[in-house]
């Protein structure tokens, strides 16, 4: 799959937070950086369609075909600290619940998914009742493990001990190499040294 912005722009009252951002996002790793306040999750979100652009377009293509804005939440999976996660649901639940609308990776079964998150202790416990680091892991794995073409992951390490860190990044290694893969952060240590850099302190553009 291929993610394109064309002049894209996105403002908040008087302010942009980025401008004239134009660039084809092909499979790999991207990573979005920027210091604190630089609008990577912003970029993120008029990305994945959550935000409008104020102006500029996105376009989607599976191979030649393009493949409507409003229909892009099939192809793709996030993780990212202020994407909520069902807390009334047990962590089973939550599980069976993500892949009615997601296929999972490898046609992993859910048990076999709740060993691989190092979780399957808490399977029958409301994940209102999780550890951050816990919800943390649970947000990585249903998007890492979703078989989508294009991944968002927001400051993935967010209160991740070091042990998790590892976890997170055994697993990053298994993400299937067609994949457009999208990572918002100010830390080296959260993107791999290989992964194609935009810096968004190179479209920011203040007020006007």
């Amino acid at each position: 799959m291929t993610v394109t912005a064309e002049n894209l722009c996105k403002r908040f009252n008087r302010e942009w937070i980025f401008r004239d951002f134009s660039h084809t996002f092909s499979p790999g790793i991207h990573a979005i950086i920027g210091p604190n306040g630089s609008g990577k999750s912003t970029m993120l979100q008029v990305l994945w369609g959550q935000l409008p652009p104020s102006s500029g377009n996105l376009r989607y293509h599976e191979g030649a075909l393009e493949i409507p804005g409003e229909d892009i939440y099939q192809h793709l999976s996030i993780a990212a600290p202020y994407v909520d996660l069902i807390e009334e649901l047990t962590l089973q639940e939550i599980i069976r619940f993500h892949f009615r609308f997601k296929k999972i990776r490898a046609n992993l079964r859910p048990d076999e998914l709740m060993d691989i998150l190092e979780l399957t202790h808490a399977r029958d416990k409301q994940v209102g009742h999780f550890s951050s680091g816990m919800k943390q892991r649970l947000k990585l794995g249903l998007a890492l493990f979703s078989d989508v073409g294009i991944l968002f992951l927001d400051e993935p390490t967010t209160n991740l001990d070091k042990p998790s860190v590892a976890w997170y990044w055994q697993r990053f290694q298994q993400i299937p190499p067609e994949t457009v893969v999208f990572i918002g952060s100010n830390h080296e240590a959260e993107y791999p040294a290989n992964a194609l850099k935009v810096n968004l302190a190179d479209h920011k553009a203040g007020y006007k």
